[in-house]
């Protein structure tokens, strides 16, 4: 993967594209230094390794992305493995992230995340002013008492 890693500060506003088997991964980081990471295409098991490498390589201290996966023509399993690897990561790093869903994404996440675990909004912008407001709560392990 050609993806090349700068701090915040000097990340350009400009497009940065990787194409990836079916798919196309866009990272774009305008003015709102919120990081957009658009996919177009398929997301399946011969890319979502790529697709959460890419956005991990994306994410960094601090950092807020919003992942628009509204473009996806195709979602499977390794997809959604794909989104809670980039949870997992995101949580280790402080990073603020948010999932925008299309008609594939939502289908799958009706069976895998029936509990809604995962941060989804509605639109970009819904998405930017949830990372706006306050943090979410992440799962607290409580162990069984003896």
């Amino acid at each position: 993967m050609s993806v090349v890693r700068t701090d915040q500060s000097q990340r350009p506003a400009a497009l940065h594209s990787h194409d990836c088997h079916t798919a196309r991964f866009t990272t774009h980081w305008p003015d709102t230094g919120v990081g957009i990471v658009t996919a177009h295409g398929e997301l399946d098991a011969s890319n979502a390794a790529a697709f959460a490498d890419h956005v991990v390589e994306c994410a960094g201290e601090g950092v807020r992305l919003v992942l628009d996966l509204s473009g996806l023509d195709f979602f499977g399993t390794a997809g959604f493995s794909a989104l809670h690897t980039v949870n997992v990561r995101c949580a280790n790093s402080a990073t603020r992230w948010a999932l925008v869903t299309g008609e594939a994404v939502d289908r799958l996440l009706r069976v895998c995340d029936p509990d809604h675990a995962l941060p989804v909004a509605e639109s970009v912008p819904a998405a930017v002013a949830l990372l706006d407001g306050e943090p979410r709560r992440l799962l607290e392990l409580v162990a069984e008492p003896s």
